[in-house]
């Protein structure tokens, strides 16, 4: 695999850390940070640049918090100013190599990928009954926590030559035990950490029927002593390469008779349904709010499965109608 270098003095160049300050606001003017930043923005920019070329960047401290929804973990969250801006800066320069390392397989955080294209991918796959009669499904215990530094560097070092780029990269991965949930750079460093895996799973093991979304991993195929061999393979794999473990609830059993409960479906030979939780919350949230302002979101979730009795349940005639 070619090595790329000279990539450092495009990522710290001001017209491309003046872009990565635009897209870095999208969406987020009202925030205090970003507020903050644009009160004296030219120089801030210029202040990161001089951090950059003289290497005296160093991440700043997260503000670390817990969510609940879909499961408890903790998020980090870094200072619009100046490491939001700087990961920014990276991926508008990184973004298009890493990408072109990753297989087809795999959806999450990749744009013009993402779950909608996963759904229709899979849908299609199970058209072929014969061949994915039996499902594997596994996911990676605490994937993010876990993820190895030393072997992350090693695997970037396989793609990138450049010195101070990775002087930079890793700086921020030494800023957090494991890869943070919530940092910018971490989804890209994550599909990356297990990129070489999925050429091993395509290439060397010549698995047909495989799809990925972060850390969760679905196989399909016609036997089942085939895939109980195929997750040894991989149990090995994970734990010798890349210091993982799969969870102890994998599983293999048959498509028809359960479903595949994957990235908020359950997807069967014939049709797909909404998750079970994602229902009950929906309902749930109609009884207390019937105007919720996250009704759009999940009607959005339900027009891309088999959910027109479900929708007719929930909504009243009229607004069925719209929908």
């Amino acid at each position: 695999m070619k090595r790329i270098g000279n990539l450092y003095n495009r990522i710290i160049s001001i017209e491309n850390l003046i872009e990565a300050d635009k897209k870095a606001q999208k969406g987020k003017s009202k925030q205090y940070g970003v507020q903050l930043h644009n009160l004296n923005k030219e120089a801030n920019i210029l202040k990161l640049h001089k951090m950059l070329k003289e290497k005296t960047y160093e991440t700043s401290k997260y503000d670390i918090f817990k969510v609940y929804e879909p499961k408890e973990r903790e998020v980090y969250r870094l200072p619009y100013f100046p490491d939001r801006i700087t990961h920014h800066a990276i991926m508008n320069v990184l973004e298009p190599i890493f990408v072109s390392t990753f297989t087809a397989d795999t959806y999450s955080c990749i744009k013009n990928r993402g779950i909608h294209l996963l759904l229709r991918r899979l849908k299609t796959t199970l058209k072929n009954a014969n061949e994915t009669t039996y499902c594997l499904k596994l996911d990676i215990k605490k994937f993010y926590p876990n993820i190895d530094h030393r072997i992350l560097k090693l695997l970037l070092r396989r793609k990138f030559k450049d010195q101070d780029l990775l002087w930079l990269l890793d700086e921020i991965i030494d800023s957090a035990e494991g890869l943070p949930i919530g940092n910018y750079l971490s989804q890209y460093f994550a599909n990356f950490y297990l990129t070489y895996f999925d050429h091993w799973i395509k290439e060397e093991k010549k698995v047909k029927y495989y799809f990925r979304y972060a850390d969760d991993i679905v196989i399909l195929h016609s036997e089942k002593p085939y895939l109980h061999n195929i997750c040894y393979d991989i149990k090995n794999y994970l734990r010798n390469n890349l210091h993982l473990e799969i969870k102890d609830n994998y599983q293999i059993f048959p498509v028809k008779s359960r479903g595949i409960d994957f990235v908020g479906y359950v997807f069967y030979h014939t049709h797909v349904l909404l998750r079970k939780r994602i229902k009950k919350n929906f309902a749930r949230k109609l009884k207390k709010n019937p105007n919720t302002r996250s009704k759009a979101s999940y009607l959005g979730w339900l027009k891309h499965c088999n959910g027109i009795h479900l929708t007719k349940k929930l909504l009243p005639d009229e607004q069925f109608q719209r929908f």
